[in-house]
């Protein structure tokens, strides 16, 4: 039996495989997020205790004993350790926004966009970068007082290993060279980051493995770390020929391309390129900060039930009834396929006859449109797949195949930790039918009318959107 473990923003998951890639059993916790004034954090204790939690309860129901463990989870954030793994101060989430300030300053100045023509990460308010920078400048005792500033999943692992490592993929953001995949010192420089240089795990190439020693599962089971949720998702859902793309329809909103070209001079600085397990190949990442999370502001702002979604878009046509939503619902404003700290979410058209349905369908075409963004962005010219808990509503599925005008391979399931169980296999050299774990449930083909329709309306957002970034430089006291 394979395991792999998922340990996500807002929900901490595990499922169990067989040899032929069947989802046998998947147990799943929430974790919390203490959100206040754009500060989001996370209680480390919490999240490794649902790890644990999951585990337990998993592995105790399984009829066969369990042969191998992957481990992915969120990326981005700073969670400082001790020696032993343990918390010096909550998690800073990659949600959180404190240190915009730092950012804006850096987006003023040529640090940005050289960081990102060194590293091929653009940084954003919520990424280790701008917040080990803010917490030098005001919590510099913390530091001083950590060992490690760890990402979310090598926490987990080191916890339960005792092995202090991190991954290509995490470290993408914002340190490492692509190119020769360790840490850029120049960068770091850049960043006023070079004396704090000791707190970065060192980068295992390929993925750091440990024997199990903590408790959750069986004592000695061998465990693989990585690669972070976004290129984990990639690997459980097939994406790895070039063109080829994803989109994650999660709290975050990520669209990942697969490429063997790293161009780090073109265009405006965005996204990300995530080192592969595969040398010379990268994800070509645009993660938009808000997707389903805006979906459920909207859900619990107007009271309406998840249930009741489907019936609501389908009894609603498209464009809303001309209301429109800009999704940028995160207090760090978006990343992806630009950064824009102070940008905001918009709603127009609302007017006394705006129904329920109108704010739920204009926010899933504005979240779709947002993906469609991306992906042009990221250089999509193959299949896509998609996955994540958007792809439990139908009628949003069928929106999203109408906006982006393309076939969409649905890949259902735990998605993630699917493919971080790949990962473990190829780094211990189990094999496994990669075809068969990565089959698709269903494909969802566009209708042409609608989709033509949305072609007008995606420019229509594009001019929206547009506007509604000149504002937020405004607000940030920069020429508009």
């Amino acid at each position: 039996m394979y395991v792999g473990i998922d340990v996500g923003t807002s929900m901490v998951k595990a499922a169990a495989f067989d040899a032929s890639g069947r989802e046998v059993a998947v147990e799943s916790r929430p974790v919390g997020l203490d959100i206040r004034d754009g500060r989001v954090e996370q209680d480390m204790d919490e999240v490794y205790g649902a790890v644990v939690d999951v585990l337990t309860t998993l592995t105790s129901g399984l009829d066969s004993p369990v042969s191998l463990a992957g481990l992915t989870g969120q990326g981005d954030g700073v969670w400082l350790v001790d020696a032993e793994g343990r918390p010096v101060r909550p998690a800073i989430s990659w949600m959180d926004g404190r240190a915009h300030e730092v950012l804006d300053a850096w987006m003023a100045s040529d640090v940005f966009t050289s960081v990102f023509r060194r590293t091929g990460s653009a940084m954003f308010p919520g990424c280790p970068g701008p917040v080990l920078a803010w917490l030098d400048r005001h919590e510099p005792k913390v530091l001083d007082a950590a060992a490690t500033a760890l990402y979310c999943k090598d926490m987990v692992f080191q916890r339960l290993t005792g092995v202090r490592a991190t991954d290509v993929s995490d470290a993408s953001m914002p340190f490492l060279d692509p190119r020769t995949r360790t840490y850029d010192d120049g960068a770091l420089a850049l960043l006023g980051l070079g004396h704090r240089r000791g707190l970065l795990a060192p980068v295992s190439d390929p993925v750091a493995v440990g024997d199990a020693s903590g408790p959750g599962l069986p004592a000695g089971t061998r465990m693989a770390n990585g690669p972070y949720d976004l290129p984990a998702c990639a690997l459980g859902a097939g994406v790895t020929r070039p063109g080829d793309g994803l989109l994650i329809i999660g709290t975050c909103l990520a669209s990942l391309v697969a490429t063997d070209v790293l161009d780090l001079e073109a265009g405006e600085p965005a996204g990300l390129y995530i080192s592969t397990d595969r040398e010379g190949q990268w994800l070509r990442a645009m993660p938009a900060m808000v997707g389903t999370a805006a979906l459920d502001w909207v859900l619990n702002t107007t009271g309406v039930r998840h249930e009741e979604v489907d019936a609501l878009l389908d009894a609603t046509p498209p464009g809303a009834n001309g209301v429109q939503v800009l999704p940028y619902f995160a207090p760090s404003g978006e990343r992806a396929p630009f950064v824009e700290p102070r940008l905001r979410a918009e709603l127009t058209g609302v007017s006394l006859e705006t129904t329920k349905g109108d704010l739920v369908r204009a926010t899933c075409e504005g979240i779709a449109y947002a993906a469609r963004h991306c992906l042009e962005a990221a250089g999509l010219t193959g299949t896509l797949a998609v996955c994540g808990g958007g792809t439990r509503s139908p009628a949003w599925l069928r929106l999203f195949a109408d906006v982006l005008g393309r076939p969409l391979r649905v890949v259902e399931g735990e998605v993630g930790a699917r493919g971080a169980v790949l990962a473990a296999a190829e780094r211990y050299g189990v094999e496994l039918d990669v075809a068969s774990w990565t089959r698709p449930t269903t494909v969802v083909e566009p209708d042409a009318g609608r989709a033509e329709h949305y072609t007008v309306g995606y420019a229509k957002h594009l001019a929206h959107l547009a506007e509604a970034r000149t504002r937020a430089r405004g607000r940030a006291g920069t020429p508009g």
